[in-house]
């Protein structure tokens, strides 16, 4: 018996280096045929089409780029594959499109397991990183061994479907929020003739992540009893936005935080807490 790895992309490349570490037995297939190839150094089998990989699997690991990728490929070994073959997903993918392939493939009764991460090509190979799971725990428990070895912390978040989905939005909303803040720091620093090295080091003082913590955890409770007042927030970015116009280099998130601010202030908003860009999101 062996696993079929379908998609092997940064992340499909290195779940299955990490398999081989394992001694686990591995078909990969890619659409770009070089990419599956190259992982016949390490052990693997490359095959010619996802048939071929999963005919016979134990398990099929999947990692593609987007829903419409995962539908293709189940679509294509539908015939090929067992039905109770258990599938499991790692595809960064909607939220709704997660939950309708959970209600097609378990009419079926096919284990079906949605499992995206939070992991670089290194952690994958090192079994380190952030896996999620949703959906049904009977199918989770089972894959559970199977998964553990390949990651730091399988987190099963719960039965909904689209749990893990969501969560990896959340996570990746965070991800790129944070480098369009670093690149308006880098920015500014430009503009004010300081190293972005020099710049940076700032966070080994300030430890900006309690803001999820403390800030969040009230916006999230619509809290917008004021700590640091919008209107103060707004003449701040100002500031930033003046400095920054001495150099070259445009900003990417103030200018939009800029334009909220304005609107919110305009309906009222101004002696509230600057988490109260959040008010839409969860007013009652």
């Amino acid at each position: 018996m062996h696993i079929a790895y379908l998609g092997t992309g940064l992340i499909g490349a290195g779940m299955v280096e990490g398999m081989r570490k394992r001694g686990e037995r591995v078909r990969v297939w890619n659409r770009t045929a070089e990419k599956a190839r190259a992982l016949e150094s390490v052990g693997a089998e490359a095959c010619a089409s996802p048939v071929e990989a999963v005919r016979g699997a134990s398990r099929v690991h999947i990692a593609v780029s987007d829903d419409a990728a995962v539908d293709a490929i189940l679509a294509g070994i539908d015939m090929a594959l067992d039905a109770k073959t258990p599938i499991v997903d790692h595809t960064t993918a909607s939220p709704a499109g997660t939950a309708a392939r959970y209600a097609r493939l378990g009419e079926r009764g096919v284990p079906f397991l949605h499992a995206p991460v939070f992991m670089s090509p290194q952690a994958c190979r090192d079994s380190g990183g952030i896996m999620l799971a949703s959906g049904p725990r009977a199918t989770f428990e089972a894959l559970e061994p199977a998964l553990r070895p390949m990651t730091g912390n399988l987190w099963w978040i719960g039965e909904r479907p689209d749990l893990a989905a969501s969560f990896k939005l959340f996570g990746n909303t965070m991800i790129l929020t944070i480098t369009g803040g670093v690149a308006d720091i880098l920015t500014l620093a430009s503009s004010l003739g300081i190293s972005g090295e020099q710049a940076l080091t700032l966070f080994q003082h300030y430890k900006a992540a309690s803001t999820i913590d403390v800030r969040g955890a009230k916006m999230a409770q619509g809290n917008f009893a004021p700590s640091f007042e919008l209107t103060m927030a707004r003449k701040d970015v100002r500031l930033i936005m003046e400095a920054a116009a001495q150099g070259d280099a445009p900003l990417t998130v103030l200018p939009a935080l800029a334009k909220r601010f304005d609107e919110l202030i305009a309906r009222g908003h101004g002696s509230e807490d600057v988490g109260v860009l959040a008010v839409d999101a969860v007013k009652k």
